[in-house]
């Protein structure tokens, strides 16, 4: 099975560069003026998945909860590190979790678009 997230913003060029230039994911491609849509799929090379972000002339109403999140685990303690580093050098504060499990296992950031996402070390996936 093959995964797209797919999600409609305001900012197509601030979003890109959030994923693929602070968080390090890459840009796996993209398409101008579909059915007047622009687009780009961003996620790594040779993985079932990837996010795509599209925007037109329909603007973005996003509406989504404290516990609506996405969650990245690296999985490296040198890359989880270097990942936090990233996203504190291009002024991307941390916030506080709703949920106290993602303070205590990570650390919480919101996207251009307000959406949340935690960093996580990958010792945190153990289901219990």
């Amino acid at each position: 099975m093959f995964l797209r997230v797919a999600r409609h913003t305001n900012n197509l060029e601030k979003i890109e560069d959030f994923y693929v230039n602070i968080l390090g994911f890459e840009r796996l491609g993209g398409f101008q003026n579909h059915n007047n849509y622009d687009g780009v799929f961003i996620g790594k090379t040779g993985l079932d998945w990837h996010f795509e972000f599209t925007q037109s002339e329909t603007k973005a109403d996003h509406k989504f909860d404290e516990d609506d999140i996405i969650v990245l685990y690296p999985d490296t303690i040198r890359k989880y590190n270097m990942l936090l580093e990233s996203l504190l050098e291009n002024d991307i504060p941390g916030i506080t979790a709703i949920n106290p499990y993602w303070n205590e296992n990570g650390q919480m950031f919101q996207d251009p678009d307000g959406y949340r996402i935690v960093i996580s070390p990958l010792k945190a996936t153990k289901l219990n």
